[in-house]
């Protein structure tokens, strides 16, 4: 690594380190963190649950509901209902929590890059 690189890597921001250490920055990795982490597992059990009906339930994930439509066709257009869901489920969390709190800090930022 070349010395104009290394000495790039270490620099901060003195703005971002000071925002970095309020209530407020902690708050909204908290309310980010409240969402993302419990949805993130909640969609990968159901997506493992998926896959090993599959390989390990064939009777069940073959049984027909409605003329060729079975269990299996039915589980997998759930992956993208529950995909599509999550987002939309994300997005207004993400409006009503996590924007006002970003909002406020990226104005707090701007107003302390101004001032070096």
């Amino acid at each position: 690594m070349s010395d104009e690189a290394h000495d790039q890597a270490h620099r901060h921001d003195p703005v971002y380190d000071r925002l970095h250490a309020t209530a407020e920055f902690r708050a909204l990795r908290s309310a980010y963190r409240k969402f993302v982490f419990p949805a993130t597992v909640a969609f990968l059990v159901w997506y493992l649950l998926y896959v090993f009906c599959s390989n390990w339930a064939e009777d069940f994930m073959n049984t027909k509901l409605i003329g060729n439509i079975n269990v299996a066709l039915v589980f997998g257009l759930l992956q993208f209902a529950t995909t599509f869901g999550i987002a939309y489920l994300y997005a207004n969390y993400s409006t009503k929590n996590l924007d006002p709190l970003a909002r406020k800090l990226d104005e707090e930022y701007e107003i302390g890059k101004r001032q070096l």
